[in-house]
């Protein structure tokens, strides 16, 4: 019986879907909101969607670039409704910028609540 196999280290889908959940984990704590985890899940699902319709090429491409990568997570950030979740809060807070914990990387996520 042959076990499976653990996804590759350079496999650019699974690689970039683990650093997404990351960073959301990270936006979430940092802001002290509980995420909203069947959201969460959906974003990972729009991502994945998104790099798996991709050439290659193109996923390689934005796993070596942060921008590009930082463009993707935004686009399945707000795809998958994550912007609309706690975003009374969390307008209030991306607006005022008052005791944000978070580096200017996320700023893509923040300023989908107020745009």
């Amino acid at each position: 019986m042959q076990m499976a196999q653990p996804p590759s280290q350079s496999d650019p889908v699974q690689l970039l879907r683990d650093e997404f959940r990351h960073h959301l984990e990270i936006f979430y704590a940092r802001l002290k909101l509980a995420p909203p985890y069947h959201s969460v899940e959906k974003a990972i699902g729009h991502l994945t969607a998104i790099l798996t319709a991709m050439a290659p090429e193109e996923r390689q491409r934005i796993a070596g670039d942060e921008s590009l990568r930082w463009a993707q997570y935004r686009t399945a950030f707000v795809e998958s409704g994550l912007n609309q979740k706690h975003r009374g809060i969390i307008a209030g807070l991306a607006r005022s910028r008052q005791g944000l914990d978070l580096s200017p990387e996320y700023d893509h996520f923040l300023d989908a609540f107020t745009s």
